[in-house]
C-alpha cells in the first residue's frame, strides 16, 4: 500500500478512496491480500496512523546523522527498523532534492567513448576487452564529476568500424551491453550464485561479488571497477535509466546496511546449509527424545568429513579459523561453525540510508519486468496507424501474450536500445512510435520491421496475421540488433 501512495495522488485522496464500513471488503483489497479479512475502517485508521509517523519521522530526519553505523546511536537504530514506514513519495521528494542539490554544473562538455564491438566479442583475461572495460577506462577518472551532469546522455558512444551516429540509441545500447558484461564470466568481478551453478534452488540468475583470499587485499584495478560498478548505479537512480543488474537481496541488504539473514544466504547457496539445517534439526530431535544420547557419535557418523573450512562461492576453500581444516565439528563446536559459516561473504558496499533493500533494487534496476500496458500508454502512432488498427492490435497481442519476458527486453533493445522501460509516466523521456513500413501486398509479410533506436521509433509493416507477425518480431529481435547505420 505505501506504493500505492507514491503514485501522483494526494494522500487525502487516496483515504478518501477507502471503505468507511465496518465489515472486510476483500474485493477492494485484491491488491493487498493480507489487508482482505481487515475491516476498511481499521484500514482507514491504520493508514492514517502510519501516515502520522512518516510526518513525525521527516520531522526528525534533519537531526539525525543518518551515516552512523548500526549501534553507535540509539536513534538511528529505531529510525532505521522505522524507514521502512517513511513514504515512498517522500522518500523519493528527499533524493530528488539531494540529486538537483549535487547536480554538477561546472562542465558542460560530454566525453566520446570509443567502443570496438569486435574487440569485445573475443575472450580476454579479466575481461580486458569487454565494453565494461573499455568503458571503465575511459570514463572513470572523471565519472564522479561527470555522471552527475543533468544531461540525458552522459557520454556519445562511438562504435568502432560501424556508422552509427549517437543521437542516443547507441548511448543506451553501449549502457545494455556493460551491464550484460557485469553479470557474466567475462569478467572477474561477479560470479553466478552457487544455486545458479548447481541448478538447484530459487534464485538461480542472481550474480555475487567474486571472492579474495582473505588475507589479501583486493587489487586497485578490481576495487576501481566495483566503484564504478556503484557509479553506473548512479546513473541509473539519477537518469532513470534503469540497468539490468541481476543481483540477488543480500547484496541490496549490504549496500543500505540491512541486516543479512540465514534465509537471504540459503536464497542463493542452498545446498551449503541442507547439511548445517539438517544436524540442527536432528540434535533438537534427539535431545527432545534421548537427553542421554551421544551427540559427538551422533557428528561422527554424519559429518565425519567437515572440518572448520568453508568452499566459497567461487569454489576455493578457506579455513574459517587458523588451522581449521584440522579441526572436527563437533556438538561443542557446531554453533561457533554456523556462525562463522553464515559471516562469511565480501560485498562491496555503499550508502544510502532512506531506502529498504528491495527499494534500492527497483531505484537501480526497475521494476525487473517490461510493463507492456506502461508502454502501450506511452505510445503514438504514425500515418494512418491508430490504436484501434487490426495491425496494431496484433502488434500489442504478441508483446503481451505471445513474447515471453526475455523476448520483451530484447524487443525494447531492438527498438530503444536498452533493455529496461521507466517506472512511471512522467520519466518517459520520449515516447515509443509505431509508424507505418508501406511495400506492396504480395511482399508486406516477407518484410522485417525496421527500428530507429535514437527515436524509440520502429516502423511496422501491416503484417496479415498475428503468426507472422510474431515470426518477423521474433527474428528481427534475435538476428538484427546490430547499431550499424542507426
Amino acid at each position: 500500500m505505501n506504493k500505492k501512495l507514491s503514485s501522483d495522488n494526494s494522500f487525502d485522496e487516496f483515504i478518501n478512496c477507502l471503505p468507511t464500513e465496518s465489515e472486510s471488503t476483500a474485493a477492494i483489497y485484491t491488491e493487498y491480500p493480507s489487508l482482505s479479512n481487515i475491516p476498511g475502517d481499521c484500514v482507514r485508521i491504520r493508514t492514517k496512523f502510519f501516515y502520522q509517523l512518516s510526518a513525525l519521522i521527516e520531522k526528525v530526519l534533519p537531526t539525525i546523522d543518518l551515516s552512523l553505523p548500526l549501534g553507535q546511536s540509539i536513534l538511528m537504530d529505531k529510525f532505521r527498523k522505522a524507514k521502512i514506514y517513511l513514504l515512498h513519495r517522500k522518500k523519493y521528494e528527499l533524493l530528488q532534492q539531494s540529486l538537483e542539490q549535487t547536480v554538477a554544473t561546472n562542465d558542460d562538455s560530454r566525453p566520446s567513448v570509443q567502443f570496438d564491438t569486435l574487440k569485445a566479442s573475443y575472450p580476454s583475461e579479466n575481461g580486458e576487452n569487454t565494453m565494461f572495460n573499455q568503458a571503465f577506462k575511459q570514463l572513470f577518472k572523471d565519472a564522479s564529476i561527470k555522471f552527475r551532469r543533468a544531461d540525458e546522455r552522459l557520454w556519445d558512444a562511438t562504435y568502432v568500424e560501424m556508422h552509427s551516429i549517437d543521437a542516443g540509441g547507441p548511448y543506451r545500447d553501449s549502457v545494455t551491453c556493460i551491464c550484460s558484461d557485469i553479470c557474466s564470466t567475462r569478467l572477474p568481478l561477479f560470479i553466478l550464485c552457487p544455486n545458479g551453478r548447481t541448478g538447484s534452488g530459487s534464485n538461480q540468475d542472481r550474480w555475487i561479488p567474486n571472492v579474495f583470499l582473505p588475507k589479501e587485499s583486493i587489487p586497485n584495478i578490481f576495487r576501481n571497477q566495483y566503484r564504478f560498478v556503484g557509479q553506473l548505479m548512479g546513473i541509473a537512480i539519477r537518469q532513470k535509466h534503469y540497468l539490468d543488474l541481476k543481483f540477488p537481496i543480500l547484496l541490496w541488504k549490504q549496500l543500505v546496511r540491512e541486516p543479512i539473514t540465514l534465509e537471504d544466504i540459503e536464497a542463493i547457496d542452498m545446498q551449503s546449509f541442507t547439511i548445517i539445517k539438517e544436524m540442527e534439526m536432528q540434535i533438537e530431535q534427539s535431545q527432545l527424545i534421548n537427553s542421554n544420547i551421544d551427540i559427538d557419535y551422533l557428528f561422527s557418523s554424519i559429518m565425519s568429513e567437515l572440518r572448520f573450512d568453508v568452499a566459497s562461492s567461487a569454489g576455493q576453500t578457506y579455513e574459517l579459523v587458523p588451522g581449521g581444516k584440522d579441526i572436527p565439528i563437533t556438538a561443542a563446536n557446531f554453533k561457533d561453525y554456523c556462525r562463522k559459516y553464515r559471516l562469511y561473504s565480501i560485498v562491496p558496499s555503499y550508502y544510502l540510508s532512506l531506502f529498504t533493500a528491495d527499494e534500492l533494487e527497483q531505484a537501480v534496476c526497475g521494476k525487473g519486468q517490461i510493463d507492456v500496458e506502461l508502454l502501450k500508454k506511452n505510445t503514438y502512432y504514425g500515418g494512418d496507424f491508430h490504436e484501434d488498427s487490426p495491425h496494431i492490435q496484433r502488434f500489442w497481442t504478441v508483446l503481451n501474450e505471445m513474447f515471453n519476458e526475455e523476448q520483451r527486453k530484447s524487443f525494447l533493445i531492438f527498438v530503444w536500445g536498452r533493455s529496461t522501460l521507466p517506472t512511471r509516466d512522467a520519466d518517459f523521456t520520449s515516447k515509443f512510435c509505431i509508424n507505418p513500413y508501406y511495400a506492396s501486398s504480395d511482399e508486406i509479410d516477407r518484410l522485417l520491421p525496421r527500428s530507429h533506436t535514437c527515436s524509440f521509433t520502429i516502423d511496422l509493416p501491416e503484417y496479415s496475421t498475428t503468426e507472422i507477425m510474431y515470426e518477423r518480431l521474433n527474428y528481427a529481435i534475435t538476428y538484427c540488433l546490430s547499431i550499424d547505420a542507426d
